[in-house]
C-alpha cells in the first residue's frame, strides 16, 4: 500500500486488482487450492490476499514424505468441492 500511495494513486484508483498487482505474485493467478501439510490447520499468514477464495487441504503428512498418491487425494477432493466464491 506504501508504494501504491508512491506511485501517486488516489483512493479513488485503489481497487482488488490495483492492489493485487502490487503484490510480489502480482500477474500470476490465485490459487484453486492451498496445501497446508503436516497436519496444521493454520496458513501462518501465507498468501492472505490471493488465498481468500482458495480451497484449503490439511493433510497430516509433512511435505518432503508428500507422495504423488496423495497429490491425486487431493486432486479427487478438490474435484469434489462446490466453490462459490463468497455467494
Amino acid at each position: 500500500v506504501k508504494q501504491i500511495i508512491k506511485d501517486g494513486k488516489t483512493p479513488d484508483d485503489i481497487t482488488e486488482e490495483l492492489i493485487g498487482s502490487y503484490l510480489y505474485s502480482g500477474g500470476q493467478p490465485d490459487p484453486d487450492m492451498i496445501i497446508r501439510a503436516s497436519g496444521e490447520h493454520r496458513l501462518s499468514n501465507f498468501l492472505p490476499w490471493q488465498g481468500i477464495y482458495s480451497e484449503l487441504y490439511f493433510p497430516k503428512d509433512y511435505w518432503p514424505a508428500f507422495s504423488e498418491e496423495q497429490i491425486k487425494q487431493a486432486i479427487e477432493e478438490f474435484d469434489s468441492r462446490q466453490r462459490r466464491f463468497g455467494k
